[in-house]
């Protein structure tokens, strides 16, 4: 098992991954779960998947699993939800000392962690990652939010989980496309700080994607392990460390935005296309070698992922996918700080964007 800590100084916590995790985790939770009664928020896709044995291993412990189960999709990050799962949550009796157990991907995660953060004032809960997104990003961290029609992400709080349980197992339950948009944010570490992962990515990511165990362990392992690193030193975003991990999402929530956040396009998706485009546009600004950016590119184009803006048949300008940019959260006293990159293994905070000349290189790309 590969044990990765993140080490904040008030509140540390452990990830494992290891397959085989979701079918012991009344064994892995140990003492974390005080009551018979374990609150559990999940999916239904999920739910039919694993729900079994999650349950199984919780009945062999003597406990009994206490199912909420959601709709799947982006949607369910809503007002709506999140009400319902506290009230829902309340009736159960959950005390500030109980776990609630999120057993699904980033929507689920980030629902109840945010949930968490406000029952009786902060209540604890363990993730269970069942995507390959939220197995090496948004499981870790602490990072729990819902949409609003102003935009992704922007109602949430910091909240850090009492554990994470990475089961890779949970990836072989998934249709294509969704590892292949985890996949992007396991891209991302490699560009952000560490040349040599993107290079082992380049080697190994078509393996990893047609469901080679040992691959998917050692991508999720090593990816949790650079995030624990920027998310020990920057935990909240304010040294500027942490904002590196939001490489591509500037661009990739635009056109997320753009898109309804639907179905067309997946988060991690707009992710890869995002990075592109940071990389194209640090090109434009002559921060970048092109054969840099073609690296990129042709690596999201060997893994099926979105590489050209055109391709993607948005029918829009530049100004308008620049103006999605304008709910970002990294929005500073009118001025958007831009993730940009030097090279491969080195991004930066650029504060000296301008949006029009961000919209005038949209529109070049959204012509091809």
């Amino acid at each position: 098992m590969a044990v990765i800590s993140v080490a904040l100084a008030d509140r540390p916590y452990e990830v494992r991954v290891q397959p085989g995790l979701l079918s012991r985790v009344a064994e892995e939770c140990g003492s974390r779960l005080r009551k018979q009664r374990v609150p559990i928020i999940t999916d239904a896709n999920v739910h039919a998947a694993w729900g079994a044995k999650v349950e199984a291993s919780l009945l062999a412990a003597g406990h009994e699993a206490a199912w909420r189960i959601l709709p799947p999709g982006e949607q369910t990050k809503c007002w709506l939800e999140l009400s319902a799962t506290v009230d829902w949550l309340l009736a159960e009796e959950v005390d500030r000392n109980d776990h609630i157990l999120a057993l699904g991907g980033g929507v689920i995660g980030d629902l109840t962690g945010f949930a968490a953060s406000i029952l009786k004032r902060g209540c604890n809960f363990i993730q269970l990652p069942t995507t390959l997104l939220a197995q090496v990003d948004s499981s870790v961290g602490g990072k729990t939010a819902i949409n609003t029609a102003a935009g992704k992400n922007l109602v949430g709080a910091f909240h850090q989980p009492s554990l994470v349980l990475a089961d890779p197992d949970a990836l072989g339950t998934l249709p294509e496309r969704e590892v292949a948009a985890g996949y992007a944010e396991v891209v991302k570490y490699g560009l952000l700080g560490d040349a040599e992962f993107f290079a082992w990515c380049e080697a190994n990511g078509t393996k990893l994607l047609a469901g080679d165990s040992p691959t998917r362990e050692y991508a999720v392992a090593a990816s949790v392990t650079a995030k624990a690193r920027i998310v020990a030193e920057d935990e909240r975003e304010t040294t500027g460390a942490r904002a590196l991990l939001n490489l591509g999402h500037t661009f990739g929530h635009a056109l997320e935005a753009q898109t309804g956040f639907s179905s067309r396009l997946l988060h991690g998706e707009g992710v890869a296309m995002g990075m592109v485009l940071a990389a194209r546009y640090s090109v434009r600004r002559g921060l970048m070698a092109e054969a840099e950016a073609s690296r990129i590119a042709a690596h999201f184009a060997e893994t099926g992922l979105p590489y050209e803006l055109a391709d993607l048949g948005l029918n829009c300008t530049g100004q308008s996918l620049a103006s999605h940019m304008l709910h970002d959260k990294k929005m500073d006293a009118g001025t958007l700080p831009f993730l940009l990159m030097r090279r491969i293994g080195e991004a930066f905070l650029a504060k000296d964007v301008e949006l029009a000349d961000v919209s005038a290189f949209l529109d070049n790309e959204l012509r091809g």
